[in-house]
């Protein structure tokens, strides 16, 4: 009739006329905070959102709007630097090569803090003397194995030889400083002194042949076996060889 009520199924308003179809009876979900009637349920086991929305989030907007100062403020530092520190390398001084930490990365090499005080040791440069003419030094670093301290033995050797090493009185030279006719060569280095790069070998292609006799489970279980034996072996292999002695005898 006309004073029929009104039915309020979550924010929507249906009057009983409406509801006579089952095809316009609009299905319900539950959400946290009520009944709607929206469509679809939410997907996935996935976190119900809550936003917290009560600060005057308007008024801690961050800007970016001196980025652009900001960029012209670090270039004019640099060219200032450059001008400053010439001839001297513009980048700085001399890094170590070092591979990048955990199993993850460490295919990777990079460039370093400083060279440690082995690496300087070996190549015949002072740890005084290394931070006057270029190279950076850190103490706490620790040569583990011998390729590292070769590669950087034979980085700082390499940039010895390119070296330029102005005297500190021009009238007056001293040992293993440069000639007046070297001196006149020098420019300053704007980009990366001595840049490391990755070498990666690329393998050929070839037919495959061995790969398709390979056992991988047996190979895997073989490995270990001799793992899980080489004690007992290594005992019943010295115990033989005593016996053998003794029947000598």
């Amino acid at each position: 009739g006309r004073n029929a009520p009104t039915l309020l199924i979550g924010w929507t308003h249906y009057h009983p006329r409406v509801l006579c179809g089952a095809s316009s009876f609009p299905r319900l979900y539950a959400l946290e905070g009520g009944w709607s009637a929206a469509a679809m349920a939410p997907s996935r086991n996935g976190m119900i959102l809550k936003p917290h929305f009560h600060k005057d989030w308007q008024r801690r907007v961050a800007t970016w709007f001196n980025q652009p100062a900001r960029k012209i403020r670090r270039r004019k530092a640099r060219q200032a630097k450059a001008r400053r520190i010439a001839p001297r390398p513009a980048s700085g001084p001399l890094r170590p090569v070092v591979r990048c930490p955990t199993v993850r990365y460490h295919t990777k090499v990079r460039a370093g803090q400083g060279f440690s005080l082995e690496e300087l040791r070996v190549a015949g440069i002072h740890k005084k003397v290394a931070r006057t003419i270029g190279i950076s030094v850190d103490p706490r670093r620790r040569n583990k194995c011998t390729e590292s301290l070769q590669t950087n033995v034979q980085r700082l050797k390499e940039y010895r030889s390119k070296l330029i090493l102005f005297p500190r009185k021009p009238s007056a030279p001293k040992k293993g400083d440069s000639s007046a006719e070297e001196l006149k060569l020098a420019a300053q280095l704007t980009g990366p002194v001595m840049p490391i790069r990755s070498v990666y070998k690329k393998e050929k292609a070839r037919v495959i042949t061995e790969e398709e006799n390979f056992k991988a489970f047996a190979s895997l279980r073989m490995a270990r076996a001799n793992a899980r034996l080489f004690g007992i072996r290594a005992k019943r292999a010295k115990e033989a060889a005593e016996q053998d002695v003794e029947k000598k005898k």
